[in-house]
């Protein structure tokens, strides 16, 4: 039997050999030390590869710009499938982002896709011939889901009826998988490593974090390796990665969207339901492939889907409505936001208010620190057990976060389970009520509409160096829909550190652990997300107020 070492070692030499046809020279890569590599292809570093036509194709960011031009004969599917799987080459080559590649397959359909256009004269479905990617958790037929393990290595999906609902989905509409991306082992942390794949880093940075679970993906996205992805979200692992890598995620409210054929750990703990998102360049791509993915009726293939359909109607009219009341939660009582955060949601305000919307304060510090211990029992109620069993099939080492995670205590019992679950119910109505109060702080006595809020504590931070995750967890506990979305970047002369913020002691150790980890000069020109949350099930209000804010928020 081999040991893990031997697998791993295998796994990345067999993903070479695929990647190998479409690799940039070692020898035209940025030397290691060149932290920055974000405009490294679109600034033409590549060019020895990518054909000019290929960079047209691939700096197209939104999905249904590119699928329009595929549908109107102007590219090819296989003219797109070569042009991104060419450029996310590249993209693995400085990040490090892929776990597996289906090259070969994506060029197949591609061709089928070709012919079927040419013969019939119409295109397959809305996405035809639109490349897609999906984190190392949704399965694939032909390649391995590992969720960041060697030991579950070289266990490929051969039944195409196992695949991904979602896979089964977009297929019928179209798009094409060209790569599965990569996560931190066990997927339960919010950055990316493990004894798999290795370390993926930052575009912009590469000493720096691109965020998890679903960081291959946001480091991919970023440097245009992709057009649409998809991840999950347990506690923020879609929108941290969108949030460090200025992209766009939504975090639906959980059964909205297919998670039938997609393998998590702790896989039937679903009293904190891990959630699938999309994650995308443009907040049109991004209800557009929600959209699609609810018209295709995913409940006929998931029993545990709710059958909702699409809400035109409801979005239309959010859309419409002239005036909205947002409550503003400038600091979660937990962790104090770094300058910039506080900054751009200080200029967001602003922004809102001179649009004509009411904008009051939201604060809710002591529910914020309830919720977190109660989450945390959830996660880790089997004594660690699940992901214990994974690393024991070949004796690969715990990455330390792991490690952390499973050696919390031992299994809680039933009843104690049970008690959690009602110490939950009972937050939700305490926050739900909160809510439905909040109209003692507006002017009109209505509660408020949505939640303006940080994505994260701080921007993209040193490899290592992430801890707190409240800002994106707490919703997943009240299981209310999210949007994350780009307004600005940092500033070191804007967001240089004034004389109390030097003089700042942190509140505990949590925020112990994030205030140094401030540093204008580093992370300069880095991107600053902000985070909308509407209620439970409100995917159409949500991306459709995503959409007058991002319009009001333009240029900051």
């Amino acid at each position: 039997m081999s040991t893990w070492q031997e697998i791993a070692a295998k796994k990345r030499a067999d993903r070479e050999v695929l990647l190998s046809p479409f690799k940039l020279p070692e020898s035209e890569l940025p030397p290691p030390d060149q932290l920055n590599v974000y405009d490294f292809i679109s600034s033409g570093g590549a060019d020895s590869l990518l054909l000019d036509k290929d960079k047209e194709i691939t700096e197209i960011d939104d999905v249904d710009e590119l699928a329009a031009k595929i549908a109107a004969g102007t590219y090819t599917a296989s003219e797109v499938i070569r042009a991104y799987i060419k450029r996310a080459t590249v993209a693995h080559q400085l990040t490090n982002c892929f776990s597996e590649v289906v090259f070969e397959q994506a060029l197949e359909r591609a061709k089928f896709l070709d012919e079927y256009y040419a013969k019939e004269g119409k295109p397959i479905g809305r996405y035809h011939g639109v490349p897609l990617t999906l984190k190392d958790q949704f399965n694939v037929h032909g390649v391995d889901t590992t969720l960041g393990y060697v030991g579950r290595s070289n266990n490929p999906v051969t039944d195409k009826s196992k695949e991904a609902v979602l896979v089964t989905i977009f297929e019928k509409e179209g798009a094409v998988v060209i790569a599965k991306t990569n996560l931190p082992q066990s997927i339960m942390w919010c950055e990316c490593n493990n004894p798999l794949w290795g370390l993926t880093v930052h575009p912009r940075r590469r000493d720096f974090t691109p965020g998890g679970s679903t960081g291959g993906e946001g480091a991919l996205l970023a440097l245009k390796g992709s057009v649409m992805g998809w991840g999950t979200d347990l506690g923020g692992s879609v929108r941290i990665p969108q949030v460090f890598n200025g992209g766009y995620g939504l975090r639906p409210s959980a059964w909205r969207i297919p998670y039938e054929g997609v393998p998590v750990t702790i896989d039937g703990q679903e009293h904190v339901p891990s959630v699938i998102g999309p994650m995308t360049r443009t907040l049109n791509s991004l209800t557009s492939i929600t959209k699609a993915v609810i018209e295709n009726e995913p409940w006929k293939l998931d029993p545990k889907c709710i059958p909702i359909p699409w809400r035109q109607e409801l979005y239309n009219e959010t859309l419409a409505k002239k005036k909205f009341i947002f409550g503003v939660m400038r600091d979660d009582g937990v962790v104090r936001v770094h300058p910039p955060i506080a900054r751009t949601l200080d200029q967001a305000v602003e922004r809102l208010r001179a649009a004509g919307h009411e904008v009051v304060e939201w604060n809710a510090p002591e529910l914020h620190a309830e919720l977190v211990p109660i989450l945390n029992k959830f996660y880790i109620a089997d004594g660690g057990e699940d992901v214990k069993s994974d690393v024991n099939k070949l004796g690969e080492p715990l990455m330390p976060y792991v490690e952390r995670m499973v050696n919390r205590g031992p299994p809680i019992s039933i009843p104690e389970y049970w008690h959690n679950m009602v110490l939950k119910r009972d937050f939700q109505k305490k926050y739900l009520d909160k809510w439905n109060a909040s109209g003692a702080l507006t002017s009109t006595g209505e509660p408020i509409d949505f939640i303006l809020a940080p994505g994260c504590p701080h921007t993209a931070v040193p490899v290592d160096k992430t801890s707190w995750v409240g800002y994106t967890r707490v919703w997943n506990g009240l299981d209310y829909t999210t949007t994350v979305f780009p307004v600005s970047t940092v500033d070191r002369e804007i967001d240089a550190l004034t004389e109390e913020q030097k003089a700042y002691i942190p509140r505990n150790e949590w925020d112990e652990a994030n205030w140094p980890v401030y540093n204008p000069d580093t992370m300069h020109g880095l991107p600053v997300n902000l985070q909308i949350i509407g209620g439970r099930l409100a995917e159409e209000k949500t991306l459709a107020v995503t959409k007058i804010v991002e319009e009001i928020l333009q240029g900051l």
